[in-house]
């Protein structure tokens, strides 16, 4: 596999499928996002916490080279005239949605409850998985302008909203498990 290829040296590139884009297309931009988030998560799988979530963070990277995979997808070279596939695309399915819900609520259970916001730090590792959910909250707003433009599979836009909430709760579950403070936001009252 050839690392240069040359064919992006005019500010395009290709989908799959084949079909040029400008490299600031909106589909781009998207699963540029996704890869930007799949690194951030690694940042977060290779501090010093507990390998049940450095399991549970490849799992997810798995899953974003799919979510990559479904968003650089030109839709019209995607499906044949007969409603066969042409491209063998994985999918996101609902056990993917649901694993992720399993460990929220794992995590939820061994945390208090929260009454407030909660600003972001009290420990490096903790502000890695803040940055992480950031970036995906930010993936999934691209995604969700390209589905608007371009429809792909559902389970792709819940897969990432369910990501970001899954990041949320792993920040507080290691400022728990590092004994990290988190610091409320309580706002402050003008006259």
């Amino acid at each position: 596999m050839k690392i240069y290829t040359k064919t992006g040296d005019t500010g395009t590139t290709a989908l799959f499928g084949g079909t040029r884009v400008p490299k600031h297309h909106i589909r781009i931009e998207s699963y540029g996002t996704v890869d930007e988030l799949n690194s951030h998560i690694g940042l977060v799988r290779d501090q010093k916490i507990n390998d049940h979530y450095k399991s549970v963070l490849i799992s997810i990277q798995d899953k974003l080279f799919t979510v990559g995979a479904i968003l650089a997808t030109d839709p019209e070279k995607a499906i044949l005239k007969s409603g066969k596939e042409r491209l063998n695309i994985p999918k996101i399915s609902q056990d993917d949605i649901h694993f992720l819900e399993q460990e929220i609520d794992a995590m939820n259970d061994a945390l208090p409850p929260m009454t407030n916001f909660i600003l972001p730090g009290g420990h490096q590792t903790v502000s890695f998985c803040h940055i992480a959910r950031c970036v995906c909250r930010r993936a999934e707003r691209l995604a969700t302008a390209l589905h608007e433009l371009e429809p792909f599979q559902m389970e792709t836009l819940t897969y990432l909203n369910r990501l970001s909430d899954y990041l949320f709760v792993l920040a507080r579950k290691l400022s728990h498990d590092l004994q990290a403070d988190e610091v409320k936001w309580i706002p402050k009252k003008t006259d």
